[in-house]
């Protein structure tokens, strides 16, 4: 075994193995063995329930909408954080990460203050037919403020370390603005966009603190799938409650084999074209 300038391999890999075990694998472990108690007609039944079913359309749609709005909200936070210099830029970087400090049910609280037919923004948007607080827009609202600097923090580095030499020469061959960005930096930032996005994502999958005041918490149009997990709990239900965590567990590990295996088919196609 080759010897390197930082001794103790196997006591690092040790550790980390402790603690993927301890910390991650068995807690997993043990969730599906619970929900693995019901038996497969009882577990299929669980999960297929209309009450379930809905709770799993609203947490995903209302994740899709967020992460797309983070997407492009993200990306553009994040492009005017790596190149451009303005006053306040230092405390606009810092409030980025403001949702990762803030206690998501106080941000819940917050939003639902804000967006409630008298807060500052409802008063405004419900005249015009807007509902945001106790309706699915609110859930979106709740995503996208917890999981926005997934994105930003994904992509601003990298577009920090891209070299602008590749841009300017795209600009002396006649590119454009925008065709320069879809040519030239977007294939550079794109495996960290993708992360990012993919990281948001899931964070909206799982959030609850700040959903569950600005929700209303209604069944079948705002009651999302972690909300329905902890009504099972307290009605001392804990296998019904795995088994709706364990589809959800599910759909994250799939949604981590889908982006990891586009990022692997983006990295052979940049090879071949270099």
């Amino acid at each position: 075994m080759s010897r390197t300038v930082l001794p103790g391999f196997r006591l690092a890999l040790g550790c980390t193995l402790a603690y993927l075990g301890v910390i991650v694998l068995l807690p997993l472990t043990a969730l599906v063995w619970q929900s693995a108690g019901l038996g497969w007609t009882q577990f299929v039944a669980v999960v297929t329930s209309p009450r379930a079913l809905a709770s799993f359309r609203i947490t995903v749609l209302a994740a899709l909408g967020a992460t797309a709005f983070n997407a492009v909200f993200g990306l553009g936070l994040a492009w005017v954080l790596a190149r451009y210099e303005f006053p306040g830029k230092r405390l606009l970087d810092a409030l980025v990460d403001v949702p990762f400090a803030l206690p998501t049910a106080v941000a819940g609280v917050a939003l639902t203050a804000l967006f409630a037919a008298n807060g500052w923004y409802g008063q405004l948007l419900e005249p015009l037919g807007i509902k945001v607080a106790y309706a699915p827009l609110g859930i979106m609202a709740a995503m996208a403020f917890t999981s926005v600097p997934f994105v930003v923090r994904s992509v601003q580095p990298v577009l920090e370390d891209l070299s602008e030499e590749t841009e300017e020469a795209a600009a002396t061959l006649g590119a454009g603005p925008l065709r320069t960005f879809m040519s030239v930096v977007f294939p550079a930032i794109f495996p960290a966009f993708l992360a990012g996005c993919s990281l948001a994502f899931a964070r909206s999958l799982g959030e609850f603190g700040a959903v569950i005041f600005i929700a209303g918490n209604q069944p079948f149009r705002t009651e999302i799938a972690a909300l329905l997990v902890f009504i099972r709990l307290e009605e001392y239900d804990y296998q019904s409650a795995a088994a709706i965590a364990v589809v959800m567990l599910a759909a994250a590990f799939a949604m981590l084999l889908v982006v990891n295996a586009i990022q692997l088919w983006h990295l052979r196609y940049m090879r071949e074209g270099d």
